[in-house]
């Protein structure tokens, strides 16, 4: 298929300096190298780290002005790269978080390029999704499905993405439990279905009825408010006879973390997604290692765990609630993700 037409500029939310107004303006398409593509954005889901990367609040640097945020980006390739074999024009891909990696280095080898310590994050050190075109490196490009929706795929280039390998990283076998912190919010029900498909047994942590019924029409077989519960840690043990045998921690406070350590089985996994702002990890060693429990962070996914994550997705099992928003919306989105008004997920439409 040949080249579409495309435009020389291009609407884009832009950030001028680390937590300026957001406008958005026209801006220059960017043109794909040898190993590229240029993929059309059709829908761009909104993360929390989006918003933390505008403030200043993790330390990644933005890229140099206009920047553009955004890495949940599902589209049409528009353009390719003279090296590229992979895709052709007219494919339906996707823009995530690891944008490009060097594929050479130990960590590459191994199939975990999320750890490549020369990694290009979209809307992190190159721009995002939140403009009509993006650019990613073809390696990295995942493919999506013809029978998938462009909409709801985009929210799992990153957040489904992110609860699958956490998932993952617990070790948790089918038929056994997980407990799911924060498992009322967007990354919590994609984490409660992803955990569900696998054969995994879910309890929930979360607040209020709503959230309890929530999770539990999601597949949640077990649910504890630690508001409600005067000890949550003898709650949980009770309810799973024994503990759960991993725990995916989500809820963005530290006190869930460490009822998390006193309540995990035995030789359970403690698996950290979420990141408190200067939230500090404290243990009981001498527990640490007498239970032999494991606590490891989870970042993100490889390529396979994103085929994966689409897989599942693709097949149905997989389903998240949505609000569709334009792009001058996002500060919108914005301040009711701080307030934590938003049930499922945040999708821009670039087409509004």
């Amino acid at each position: 298929m040949p080249e579409l037409n495309i435009p020389k500029t291009q609407r884009a939310l832009i950030c001028d300096e680390v937590g300026s107004p957001l406008k958005v303006r026209e801006i220059p398409v960017p043109e794909p190298g040898p190993d590229e593509l240029l993929v059309k954005i059709h829908f761009s889901g909104v993360c929390h780290s989006d918003m933390h990367i505008w403030l200043g609040e993790v330390p990644i640097k933005f890229p140099s002005p206009p920047a553009v945020g955004g890495h949940e980006g599902s589209g049409v390739v528009v353009k390719v790269g003279e090296n590229v074999t992979n895709f052709k024009v007219g494919d339906r891909a996707g823009v995530k978080w690891i944008n490009g990696t060097c594929l050479n280095c130990d960590k590459c080898k191994l199939g975990f390029e999320e750890s490549c310590a020369t990694t290009l994050y979209t809307g992190g050190t190159r721009n995002g999704t939140f403009q009509e075109y993006a650019l990613i490196k073809a390696s990295e490009a995942p493919h999506i499905p013809d029978n998938v929706d462009m909409a709801k795929v985009a929210p799992v280039l990153c957040a489904g993405l992110t609860v699958y390998r956490a998932l993952k990283d617990t070790n948790v076998r089918a038929g056994q439990i997980v407990a799911i912190t924060g498992a009322g919010g967007g990354l919590g029900s994609m984490a409660i279905q992803y955990a569900k498909a696998i054969g995994m047994r879910v309890l929930a942590l979360d607040i209020g009825p709503e959230k309890e019924k929530h999770c539990k029409k999601l597949g949640a077989e077990f649910f504890v408010d630690p508001t409600v519960e005067a000890n949550v840690v003898e709650k949980v043990l009770t309810l799973t006879k024994g503990g759960p045998h991993g725990v995916v921690h989500i809820a963005t406070s530290e006190k869930p973390l460490e009822d998390a350590f006193k309540y995990v089985r035995t030789r359970g996994t403690i698996v950290i997604v979420s990141l408190p702002k200067d939230a500090t990890l404290v243990t009981d060693i001498f527990s640490l290692v007498l239970r032999v429990i494991t606590i490891k962070g989870s970042y993100v996914g490889s390529r396979a765990d994103m085929d994966e994550a689409i897989d599942f997705f693709a097949r149905g099992l997989i389903d998240i609630p949505i609000e569709i928003y334009a792009l001058e919306d996002i500060p919108k989105v914005y301040d009711r993700l701080h307030k934590g008004d938003i049930r499922g997920r945040a999708v821009i439409d670039l087409s509004k």
